[in-house]
């Protein structure tokens, strides 16, 4: 009797899409399938039930976040106009790092048009993530006017659900536009507590060392939520200002906002950093904080190998 790594391509559909309990395991031969396997994919997905459709989808979008190997942008693709919001959401959700410029105009579609507000939210999601990817270079100027029209239009409507316009904002953060940094300090003093944290979620995107202070000085807000939305956005603003408030906020009671602080500490990077990263690794006990600094130290010591490897790079072109 063959494996089930051994099994033919419709013997894995067949199992996904009938056998109980879920084969779990088998998922990961949705990876890079070829054009046929797909098809058969497509064929069979639409009498698969609803219950399992999204138990299958939503597997597919936490294997992509934790597995960089897995490609399943196609099955998350196909799945975009679902008739199902919860299975719509997951194939957003699992786009979060994808490059093909062809998913741009459906996302678009999805934020303006789906009649779900969840589906909505995280097409704006899924937007940043493209608009990041022109704002870094990695790809062209030309694909950021429509996403940021429609991410400013979704915005500017007051009668936009409130979790739309903040999803919006915080993709507008990154948008090199001149009226993003008024939106994010429009947010910032709406008085809505909602609001206030996606406009310090857009000041970390932003990247523009202005907001360090009110970033800096949220780190004290009696809402966990805020303290860990201005940590991680100290992290993306990668000043070492911040390195002692985030020391602080290690020993927050909230763990949300401890693992928000260590993250940053890894992106902000240098000695002073790295120091407080090696002493919380001897002294700490909990096994999901010392993963999370142990990831940190990984970034950190990549982004540190990265500029030594530059400034080897810059001594070369000096020095022939």
């Amino acid at each position: 009797m063959k494996s089930e790594e051994q099994l033919p391509f419709a013997s894995v559909l067949d199992a996904l899409f009938t056998r109980d309990p879920l084969p779990i395991h088998l998922l990961h031969r949705l990876s890079d399938m070829t054009a046929e396997e797909m098809s058969a994919f497509q064929a069979g997905w639409t009498a698969v039930p609803t219950p399992r459709r999204r138990v299958m989808i939503r597997h597919l979008a936490d294997l992509t976040e934790d597995n960089y190997v897995v490609d399943f942008e196609p099955v998350f693709r196909n799945c975009l106009d679902d008739p199902d919001e919860q299975v719509r959401v997951a194939a957003l959700d699992g786009i979060w790092d994808a490059t093909d410029i062809r998913l741009i105009p459906p996302i678009i579609n999805l934020m303006q048009t789906d009649p779900a507000v969840d589906v909505r939210v995280a097409a704006a999601a899924a937007l940043s993530h493209f608009v990041m990817l022109v704002e870094w270079g990695q790809l062209p100027e030309r694909f950021a006017p429509p996403m940021v029209a429609a991410l400013l239009a979704a915005y500017d409507q007051m009668d936009t659900a409130v979790p739309i316009r903040r999803a919006a904002l915080e993709a507008l953060g990154a948008a090199n536009h001149p009226r993003v940094a008024d939106l994010i300090q429009d947010a910032y003093d709406s008085g809505d507590d909602g609001l206030q944290v996606s406009a310090v979620f857009a000041m970390g995107a932003s990247a523009d060392k202005r907001w360090l202070t009110a970033v800096l000085g949220e780190m004290d807000s009696p809402d966990p939520e805020m303290r860990a939305e201005a940590a991680r956005a100290s992290g993306q603003l990668g000043s070492s200002d911040a390195v002692s408030h985030l020391e602080r906020l290690i020993a927050d009671e909230d763990i949300e906002v401890q693992l928000a602080a260590i993250e940053a500490l890894g992106r902000i990077g240098g000695d002073m950093a790295h120091n407080l990263l090696l002493r919380l690794a001897e002294e700490e006990e909990d096994d999901e904080l010392l993963d999370a600094i142990d990831e940190a130290l990984e970034e950190l010591s990549m982004f540190a190998g990265e500029f030594k490897f530059l400034d080897y790079d810059e001594g070369e072109d000096e020095n022939p």
